[in-house]
């Protein structure tokens, strides 16, 4: 629709600025002009583009015309553009750059964001047009996708609230906006304890065992603080898995691994003890009040699991396989620590550390062997042209274009033939302005509109290890495959192939284009394409392919138990039904107990910083591990054919990365596959069966 124009005041002869969400943006594709908006722009915009979205709504309930798919359902679908314009920028800055003003703003808008969807979904006039439309839908001639969002879009009106009546409506209401409250609240709680624990040694001897690499980073961390000569370690990944990896210094690995494991259950204005279970109960109490037994029912209803029963099986089943792996793993550490005369039993903070004694020992291989063969140049240079030799696209540096954050980059995607694919941003690095982990977002989706193709604007997130001052960032073998794993959600967002902004892509398999790139980041082939010595440029050894190869298995009882101890205890969180009154530390505890989770592995994600959870993941974590099973049989047809086998490539892209929340996730995988999606390849992938 029309965007709004800014209406200017003079108190001098000077005119006000104009918003930059007020106008068409003139910048290179089109991208945000970062350098342009402030903090202040934010507001106005939303609220402006509130305004605007309401006339929209409005115009299609007050049409005197029949509801049609074409005045009713493609009505709503071109609505709300200038929202989606501030919002996609507003909150993708929010997670990346934030700053105690745009806290504050985010604050501000959860309960202004929740009003107006409750505002939309519980419009019973356009409910009842979209109703109207779903039920005659067998006599309009609509194709795939126009059908496909259609009977999704009246589900989902009803899976929140417009079959309610009006008193339910207005407890629902209110319920949501809590809720919404609260999510902004335990995210903000978790990067400000992040924030705020630093481990300072002033010790040299207390920094023994770790790499030269880390000592320097850590005192470069240090000089940012303005503690030259001393070293500081945090509990961003990559400043902590390297000292609890090499520390000599038990106690200060325990130290700092409790910082971690500890965030958001500190007691103090950070706690999220309390959140958390406000959360729980809400959703609890919402489930109840829209018909379902459990949030789980609600969330599972639309996607390839269905029920919470079916998420159960799998996970406990994979759980079972896995501790017993873990235990083995267990104890060769714990001969490891006897032998070198620890009295003491291996604890969740000595996992790392012996867990590196015991790559050693089993396969002489260190991760700092590797590392300079991982510069993050030639990590990034390695999945574009994994990308390229797939299907045939390439990357070309944007120097002269607004970025979100100066750490950041730009690329032109262009298709095989040269034209314009998308924009791709890569923001690569920690910064106490960015949560943690790493995403892929955008800026723009795409979609047609009057015929014109939208193309996306795609950002990547991370948080790997920064340049040193005498080497280039330098990545662990997990940094690598999270880059591909990202990298994989960048293809999909590029390839999309919807005509409407509305889509509905099953969760479970949302995970498979990301997933599936981690295969092809520890192929010996793939690797002699980019793994280079960042000093000499040598091409990675033979010796060192061989020894990542057979090094595969290694330590996967850990990982495996970490994320099932993760996802069942976001299950058990969300398979209360209400009235549900918890303390978090107590059930988070008897969770574990009942699963028999063996004591010196933690859950992945302890309650009160798991973000998954919170905000898009809740009843949702264990989608990691469907989409595994997704994603190692899906390799297994490149295997059967080559991993870069065009009509393998053509096919996953036609069926799989284009009709992402276009088409229905099991019959995606079907066309893709032949066959439903086996688990065996998953068992033997991760040493399982």
């Amino acid at each position: 629709m029309t965007a709004l124009v800014a209406v200017v005041s003079c108190t001098t002869e000077k005119k006000a600025p104009v918003n930059p969400f007020f106008a068409e943006w003139q910048t290179p594709f089109g991208v945000p002009p970062f350098d342009q908006i402030n903090d202040g722009d934010y507001i106005p915009a939303v609220d402006s583009a509130i305004a605007l979205a309401k006339t929209e709504i409005a115009s299609i309930t007050a049409s005197a015309e029949a509801p049609t798919f074409a005045n009713t359902i493609s009505s709503y679908d071109r609505g709300g553009q200038l929202l989606n314009k501030v919002a996609s920028v507003f909150y993708a800055q929010a997670g990346a750059n934030t700053n105690d003003s745009l806290k504050a703003i985010e604050m501000e808008l959860a309960p202004k964001m929740s009003a107006f969807g409750d505002e939309v979904l519980l419009n019973a006039e356009l409910f009842r047009r979209i109703k109207t439309v779903y039920d005659n839908r067998a006599g309009e001639q609509l194709n795939e996708e126009q059908l496909f969002l259609l009977e999704n879009l009246y589900k989902s009106f009803v899976r929140n609230g417009a079959n309610l009546n009006t008193e339910d409506q207005e407890k629902l209401k209110k319920l949501n906006l809590e809720i919404s409250v609260l999510a902004v609240k335990f995210n903000q709680n978790v990067l400000s304890e992040t924030n705020d624990f630093k481990l300072i040694i002033d010790n040299e001897a207390d920094l023994a065992g770790l790499p030269e690499s880390v000592i320097t980073n850590a005192a470069e961390m240090a000089k940012a603080d303005s503690l030259e000569g001393r070293w500081v370690f945090t509990t961003q990944k990559p400043s902590m898995i390297p000292f609890l990896q090499y520390a000599d210094n038990r106690d200060l690995r325990k130290k700092l691994y409790d910082a971690y494991l500890n965030r958001g259950n500190n007691h103090n204005q950070y706690d999220n003890n309390q959140v958390l279970a406000d959360l729980v109960r809400l959703r609890a109490d919402r489930a109840k009040l829209l018909g379902y037994k459990t949030h789980a029912a609600i969330n599972l209803e639309n996607r390839m699991a269905k029920t919470p029963e079916n998420v159960f099986n799998l996970l406990n089943g994979l759980f079972s396989r896995s501790q017993k792996v873990a235990l083995r793993e267990r104890d060769e550490m714990q001969k490891i620590v006897d032998s070198e005369g620890g009295k003491f039993k291996l604890e969740p903070h000595d996992w790392w550390y012996y867990a590196e004694k015991l790559r050693k020992a089993k396969y002489d291989l260190d991760e700092n062997e590797l590392r300079p063969y991982f510069s993050l140049d030639n990590v990034r240079d390695g999945v574009f042209a994994v990308a390229n030799k797939l299907y045939g696209i390439t990357f070309t540096r944007i120097e002269n274009i607004p970025l979100p954050h100066p750490d950041a980059q730009a690329f032109e995607v262009k298709e095989a033939d040269g034209s314009h694919l998308g924009v791709l941003y890569m923001d690569f690095f920690p910064r106490e302005s960015k949560s943690q982990g790493a995403w892929c977002g955008g800026y723009r989706e795409h979609r047609i509109l009057d015929g014109k193709e939208i193309t996306p604007i795609v950002t990547i997130v991370g948080n790997f290890t920064p340049p040193a001052p005498d080497a280039p960032a330098l990545l662990s073998m997990d940094d690598v495959t999270t880059l591909f794993h990202e990298f994989g959600h960048g293809l999909q967002s590029l390839f999309a192939a919807n005509t409407y902004s509305t889509t509905y892509p099953a969760q479970d398999i949302v995970e498979l284009p990301s997933q599936i790139m981690e295969h092809w980041a520890t192929d010996p082939e793939v690797l002699k394409m980019y793994a280079r010595h960042y000093k000499t440029g040598e091409v990675i050894p033979d010796e060192l392919v061989e020894k990542i190869k057979n090094s595969s298995y290694f330590n996967t009882g850990f990982d495996n138990v970490e994320i099932m101890a993760a996802s069942l205890l976001d299950m058990a969180y969300y398979s209360l039904e209400a009235p549900v009154n918890i303390d978090v530390q107590k059930f988070e505890k008897e969770t574990m107990k009942k699963l028999g989770l063996m004591p010196e592995i933690e859950p992945r994600y302890r309650s009160t910083y798991f973000l998954h959870i919170i905000d898009g993941y809740d009843a949702g974590y264990y989608v990691y591990t469907w989409a595994a099973v997704l994603d190692n049989d899906a390799f297994e047809a490149f295997r059967e054919k080559g991993i870069f086998d065009q009509a393998t490539a053509s096919s996953f892209r036609k069926n799989i990365l284009e009709k992402m929340g276009i088409m229905d996730a099991e019959q995606q995988y079907k066309n893709f596959r032949g066959r439903e999606p086996q688990i065996e390849p998953l068992l033997k992938n991760r040493g399982l069966n």
